[in-house]
């Protein structure tokens, strides 16, 4: 098995990880227990690892880390929404 397979399956699994949890808040809206520091930090850095995935030329990081941005995103600009309704009631 290549190294690169392994680091896409590695990614695969990490990465739908966070599909479920973007279902749930698409289906739902409830984000109160959502940290916007934590997804915000966690955003900005699947964002540059998928950066630095180009910039080396490794496949592997460059998929996985476009496949959790965009659900991570999702919960992001959700949670910001959200929490703008909130403080503006």
């Amino acid at each position: 098995m290549s190294i690169t397979y392994l680091g896409i399956l590695a990614g695969i699994l990490t990465s739908c990880a966070f599909i479920p949890q973007a279902i749930k808040v698409l289906l739902t809206n409830r984000t109160q227990d959502i940290s916007i520091l934590m997804y915000s930090s966690f955003t900005l850095g699947v964002f540059i690892w998928a950066i630095y995935g180009f910039i080396i030329g490794d496949l592997a990081i460059i998929l996985t880390n476009i496949v959790t941005f965009i659900p991570a995103v999702l919960i992001l600009v959700l949670t910001v929404k959200n929490n703008r309704k909130k403080t503006n009631n």
